[in-house]
């Protein structure tokens, strides 16, 4: 007799034990359909449902942030969109929801030890790539050209360097293979830096090109700037939520047409081209 009442007290405790459980897990899937949580990271990891790496997730809003010299600021673009805007409205209409630009830090002349110098102390550059899904960045141009023209440390002017390289042909081809390395090594600390901030967002570094490739002096100068795309994207490799995205062969194929006025900077249907690039790579 006591052997059949403990049978069915064990079976009743299994019972019991069973329906919490159910309701537990009914409660947590009502929550989740009733309240769903709106900050769901953008970068999900979808490896084992579909055996792929990263992509686009379910956040709500994708946060943007901008980064660097005149080409993330849009200098050159008549419509005053850049790269960054028409990147933007791209990714609006690839992922079907809102894109948000939370900032656009970019400033004419900067150079990647400038921005390094801001990243460790500007709270709010600091904070406004803590809080982006996506990071998109042009520096080092100005590192590179300026080099060399000589002027190494010094402040200086993107504008100043297509002035007088562009229209004299003055720029040292020599002394700016000669400086590259230092350049190099300023990105690569720009790099290690946004990941220590903002691991998790996807990063997109927009590679160099030789605004003065239809110069027949300086055209040997593209020869240089692949060696610097080369040596960023070996560094950019590192970490896998970054892309190097090259725009070189856009501009040497289409210098007039892609190039505004000052034959530097990119115009409206330039900065267009290398958006397209940009949301290509983000799959």
């Amino acid at each position: 007799m006591r052997r059949g009442t403990l049978l069915w007290r064990t079976i009743g405790f299994i019972s019991l034990v069973s329906t919490l459980l159910f309701l537990c897990g009914f409660g947590i899937a009502l929550k989740d359909i009733i309240a769903p949580s709106d900050r769901t990271p953008f970068y999900a990891d979808n490896e084992a449902e579909s055996g792929s790496g990263s992509g686009a997730g379910a956040s709500q809003v994708i946060r943007v942030t901008a980064l660097g010299d005149s080409l993330t600021k849009g200098t050159g673009d008549s419509k005053g969109e850049g790269y960054v805007k028409q990147s933007v409205k791209l990714m609006e209409d690839k992922y079907d929801k809102p894109v948000k630009l939370m900032n656009n830090l970019a400033i004419n002349g900067l150079r990647a030890d400038q921005l390094n110098d801001k990243l460790t102390n500007d709270k709010g550059f600091r904070l406004a790539v803590s809080e982006a899904d996506i990071i998109l960045m042009t520096i080092g141009g100005n590192d590179l050209f300026q080099y060399a023209q000589g002027q190494g440390e010094e402040e200086g002017d993107d504008e100043d360097v297509q002035r007088s390289a562009g229209r004299s042909g003055e720029l040292s081809l020599e002394e700016l293979q000669e400086n590259m390395t230092e350049g190099v090594k300023r990105l690569e600390h720009t790099i290690d830096l946004l990941n220590e901030i903002n691991p998790k967002a996807r990063v997109v570094y927009v590679g160099l090109y030789n605004p003065f490739y239809d110069v027949e002096d300086l055209r040997d100068g593209s020869i240089q700037v692949q060696e610097w795309n080369r040596q960023v994207y070996a560094v950019i490799h590192r970490y896998p939520n970054m892309r190097l995205v090259p725009t070189f062969d856009l501009f040497e194929a289409n210098i007039s047409r892609y190039l505004s006025s000052d034959h530097f900077h990119p115009n409206h249907e330039g900065y267009s081209a290398i958006a397209e690039r940009i949301v290509q790579s983000l799959d």
